[in-house]
C-alpha cells in the first residue's frame, strides 16, 4: 500500500522550476490555485465572470498562501465542447494582464492545450507556465513553441480528448503506460531543448474511478522521473461519486486524496481551494519532519 511505503521512507526534493529569472522553489510542495473563467467548468464555471471577483479570488488564494494562479478559458471537463482559439484569447488574455498588473510577483500559468495562446500570453506579460492536459495531442506545435518560449510546461497524461476520454478508457497497467507516455514525451521535450517539465498523471482525463484509485495508490512510482509530480484531484468525480455526494460538498474528500498525494510524492497540488490544500501540506511537512 501507498501509505505502509511512504510514511518510512520520504525522499528529500530539492527541486526547483525556472521562470523567466525567478526560481520556483519545489523543495516543501506547493499549492496552484485554480481560476476558471469559463461558463461551463465542471465545478466553479460562471463563478469568476467579471475582473472584478476574479482579482478578488486571486487576492484571497494570495492570503492563504498560494504559490501559482493557473488560468483557464476553455472547459476540459469530461464531454466538454471545444471553443475557438480566439474566443480563448478573448476571456484569457484581460484575465491574466489584469492578474500580473494587480500581482505582479505571483507565478502564473495558463491552462491550454493550443500553442498560438501560449505565444500571445507570453508576448503580452512574460513569462509563465503552460499546463496543456493533452500532452502536445492536440496541437502538433506545442512542443517546439514552448521550447522557443523557454518556458516551464506541465505534461498531462490524457487518453482521448475531453469530448470522449470517458467513453471506455482502458490500460493494461497504467502505471506502465502512463509511464511509457511520459518517457517517450519528455524524451520529445528535452531534444527541442525544454528545460523545466512537471508530470500530471491526469486524474479524470481518460480514467475510470478504479484507475483513478489504482493512479492515487501508486503514485510514488512515477518519482523515478526525477521530475516535479503535480496533481489535480480538486472536487472530482473520483471524490464525489465515491462517496454519492455532489462537486459541492467534496472539500473534506478532495483534502483526504490530497494529503494521500503528498505522501506518494506529489510536488504540487493543483485546487480550488487553497486555503485547505495549504494546510495539508503544513500537516505534511510536520510528519516528513518527525521522521528521523
Amino acid at each position: 500500500m501507498l501509505i505502509t511505503q511512504s510514511a518510512g521512507k520520504f525522499l528529500k526534493r530539492n527541486s526547483s522550476i525556472q521562470l523567466g529569472n525567478s526560481q520556483i522553489d519545489l523543495s516543501i510542495p506547493i499549492v496552484m490555485g485554480i481560476v476558471n473563467i469559463t461558463p461551463d467548468s465542471f465545478y466553479d464555471g460562471g463563478k469568476m465572470d467579471d475582473e472584478t471577483t476574479m482579482l478578488k479570488a486571486v487576492e484571497e488564494m494570495i492570503r492563504e498562501g498560494v504559490g501559482i494562479i493557473d488560468v483557464g478559458a476553455v472547459s476540459t471537463r469530461p464531454g466538454a465542447e471545444n471553443v475557438s482559439t480566439k474566443l480563448e484569447l478573448g476571456r484569457l488574455l484581460p484575465a491574466v494582464q489584469a492578474i500580473r498588473a494587480n500581482f505582479p510577483d505571483i507565478p502564473i500559468s495558463i491552462d491550454t492545450f493550443r500553442s498560438w495562446v501560449a505565444v500571445r500570453v507570453v508576448d503580452e506579460i512574460g513569462p509563465i507556465i503552460v499546463n496543456d492536459i493533452s500532452g502536445g495531442m492536440l496541437d502538433s506545435k506545442m512542443f517546439e513553441t514552448v521550447a522557443q518560449l523557454q518556458v516551464p510546461y506541465i505534461l498531462s497524461h490524457i487518453q482521448g480528448t475531453p469530448k470522449d476520454m470517458q467513453d471506455n478508457p482502458e490500460y493494461t497497467d497504467i502505471i506502465k503506460d502512463i509511464s511509457s507516455y511520459f518517457a517517450e514525451k519528455y524524451k520529445k521535450l528535452t531534444k527541442l531543448g525544454v528545460k523545466d517539465v512537471i508530470i500530471d498523471p491526469g486524474f479524470g482525463f481518460g480514467k475510470t474511478l478504479d484507475h483513478n484509485y489504482e493512479l492515487l495508490n501508486r503514485l510514488d512510482a512515477f518519482k523515478v522521473f526525477q521530475l516535479p509530480v503535480m496533481v489535480g484531484l480538486s472536487r472530482k468525480s473520483m471524490i464525489w461519486k465515491a462517496l454519492d455526494i455532489t462537486p459541492e460538498a467534496a472539500l473534506n474528500g478532495t483534502s483526504v486524496a490530497n494529503t494521500l498525494a503528498l505522501l506518494g510524492g506529489a510536488d504540487i497540488l493543483r485546487v480550488h481551494d487553497v486555503k485547505e490544500a495549504v494546510e495539508a501540506v503544513k500537516i505534511f511537512c510536520e510528519i516528513k519532519a518527525s521522521i528521523k
